[in-house]
């Protein structure tokens, strides 16, 4: 079991979840025996409190370390701000060439505001645009976190059907006066979204959708989203906090053509150090002055510095196009190695968000088996694969012999009438669903 299970049933007793992230907790990997918390990290190389090491194969800090854990680069940059001082009564200078340089990357934008994660950053452009057009209807696609705005789309008129749209995802504690006031719809759905607009064109406020995540946008579904948008009046938001900056530096909507009114970006530009954008048209974010967005720490100078010194690193060493090979490296290989082995998965997601998922009876206890045997390995990894700059050729190499083992006993389980009884611990738990 280790330290690392012994610290963790301490903290489910202390700490409601265990954790502040439910894409952290071990139950989402490998109940009982998942090395939950780390001593130190560098490159795509993790010591868990035990000492022992392992290649992180997995989400790399959730999709936030898209160069690599410690990179020294931007820690440089960091420890610069620390010796100079974090915070201060004045405003920290790199909050204007952060400014300068998002502006730069996205000729359509004008101005900037910033906040320190992904789902405070989303409510602010979501207020923004609500206090910018005076009404107050979201309609959204993707996931984009824990705010109000965003569960209240679980509510329903019967309590028993709460989160019957959005499921995985409870609305419990979420104003039931919120009812009614976003409504989501499934990306490339182009019908489904026009019929909610017809019902509910002259009260929408903002149309918010991620750029991409799983599946490649048809052009005429981003072009229907713009257009509408622009017809009744709406403001468009684009969610760039998971993919941007991992196609190309600055946003995935850049590639597509789509020219949105505010764009949000968080975990993507600062490699695992706290950090959000909202960056928009002026006519939109000027609209910021007459609400009341505020807060303290959205002022620190570790945020921006951080930052600043990503976005730079990605365009000297063109790291999104590292990522998007490494990305499709790993994708080619789940599925000949799958093929080899008799074994049905499906893989889906852009290269350097890639996901598989066993097609079977009990995925989740396929699932479960693959962390279980990788781990064996020196891996962590469960069915997806974020990729960053600190994988290179050996990781995945290595990663990939690894799978093909893996994949073995796992066809021969999935061929088994109780696949369970090839696993150690109880079966991993699943997350929510998502609309892209």
């Amino acid at each position: 079991m280790g330290k690392a299970q012994e610290l963790y049933r301490r903290a489910k007793k202390i700490i409601p979840g265990g954790t502040q992230l439910l894409s952290k907790r071990p139950e989402m990997f490998l109940p009982e025996l998942w090395p939950a918390y780390y001593r130190r990290a560098k490159g795509c190389e993790v010591w868990d409190l035990d000492g022992k090491k392992y290649i992180d194969m997995s989400f790399m800090g959730i999709g936030s370390c898209s160069i690599g854990y410690a990179d020294e680069d931007v820690n440089r940059a960091v420890k610069r701000v620390i010796d100079q001082g974090n915070m201060n009564t004045l405003n920290a200078p790199e909050e204007v060439e952060l400014a300068d340089l998002l502006i730069k990357l996205h000729p359509w934008s004008g101005m900037v505001r910033y906040a320190r994660s992904g789902g405070e950053a989303m409510s602010i452009a979501v207020r923004i645009a609500r206090a910018a057009t005076g009404r107050d209807i979201v309609f959204f696609c993707g996931y984009h976190g824990w705010h109000d705005w965003y569960l209240s789309a679980n509510l329903a008129s019967n309590k028993a059907l709460d989160g019957h749209l959005l499921p995985g995802l409870n609305p419990r504690g979420v104003n039931r006066q919120l009812r009614g006031t976003s409504y989501p719809f499934s990306y490339n759905n182009i019908d489904e979204f026009l019929e909610l607009t017809a019902e509910h064109k002259n009260k929408i406020g903002a149309i918010v959708l991620e750029s991409i995540r799983n599946d490649k946008p048809n052009r005429n579904f981003l072009r229907t989203i713009q257009d509408t948008a622009r017809k009744i009046k709406a403001v468009l938001i684009v969610d760039e906090i998971t993919a941007g900056f991992r196609l190309n530096v600055g946003g995935a909507h850049l590639l597509f053509g789509l020219e949105p009114d505010i764009a949000v970006f968080a975990k993507g530009m600062s490699n695992g150090f706290p950090m959000a954008a909202v960056i928009g048209k002026k006519k939109i974010m000027t609209v910021a002055q007459e609400t009341f967005i505020s807060s303290t720490y959205w002022t620190e100078r570790i945020g921006p510095a951080a930052a600043i010194a990503t976005i730079r690193k990605f365009q000297d060493k063109k790291i999104s196009q590292h990522l998007v090979m490494s990305g499709k490296h790993v994708q080619d290989g789940w599925k000949k190695i799958a093929a080899k082995h008799s074994l049905a998965i499906e893989v889906g997601g852009i290269y350097p968000l890639g996901h598989f998922s066993f097609i079977h009876k009990k995925p989740l206890v396929l699932k479960t088996l693959f962390t279980q045997l990788m781990l064996e390995k020196g891996f962590l990894a469960t069915t997806a694969f974020y990729a960053s700059y600190s994988h290179k050729e050996l990781h995945i190499h290595k990663y990939l012999r690894a799978v093909d083992g893996a994949f073995a006993v796992i066809s021969r389980a999935a061929a088994d009438k109780n696949p369970g009884k090839y696993l150690k611990g109880p079966v991993c738990h699943s997350g929510f669903k998502r609309l892209t």
